[in-house]
């Protein structure tokens, strides 16, 4: 014969079951954090090229293509920072970056997606986009390769950039600004690169 706190205790149990609920504490949602926006001190060019450039999202492995926020935090060891992500997917972030500092420059007629009509289309692998713990406080590590290519998908020209940014602290948001300031440092080295290369 069951005891009255066996029989509470099997209906007690039954109950959980049927409502899935849970005693384990729920996980912290995670704080999504945007680049900063693009900032631009000075223009490329004053010259406006009569060309419509369009650009890819960036191609990426599995760990960058994602919104975890990567970081590399003691020699071949690869993380992700706890309770932080970014907004949007790496690649497709990082691509509004450009656009928006582009546009920015005035360099061409129009910088769209290459979802929209254009001239030169850049397309890009993005191989490099975390913090690591190099030294205290960790620096920005963002590489991407990039290659522009006519309407006919003909090459035109291609080339790396690899930039390297200090963050002021080891705290998220620091770090987040150290990508934002990487991101910067990107789109001005990409806009002076395509310059030489849209105007010979």
């Amino acid at each position: 014969m069951k005891t009255p706190a066996l029989r509470l205790s099997l209906l007690l149990s039954a109950l959980l079951t049927l409502t899935g609920c849970s005693i384990l504490p729920e996980k912290a949602p995670s704080t999504l954090y945007r680049l900063p926006a693009a900032n631009v001190t000075n223009h490329t060019s004053t010259a406006t090229l009569p060309t419509r450039l369009g650009i890819a999202t960036p191609e990426a492995g599995h760990l960058l293509s994602s919104n975890r926020i990567v970081v590399f935090p003691d020699g071949n060891v690869v993380n992700v920072y706890e309770g932080a992500r970014w907004h949007e997917d790496a690649p497709d972030m990082l691509q509004a970056q450009l656009i928006s500092g582009l546009q920015q420059r005035q360099l061409f007629a129009n910088v769209g997606s290459d979802r929209l009509p254009h001239d030169l289309q850049l397309l890009s692998e993005l191989r490099h986009f975390q913090s690591e713990y190099d030294t205290t406080p960790p620096s920005i590590n963002l590489q991407l390769d990039v290659q522009l290519v006519g309407n006919d998908q003909q090459p035109v020209a291609s080339t790396s950039f690899a930039i390297r940014e200090r963050a002021a602290s080891t705290e998220i948001p620091d770090v987040v600004n150290a990508f934002g300031r990487a991101a910067d440092q990107l789109t001005e080295q990409l806009a002076r690169w395509l310059a030489t290369q849209v105007a010979d």
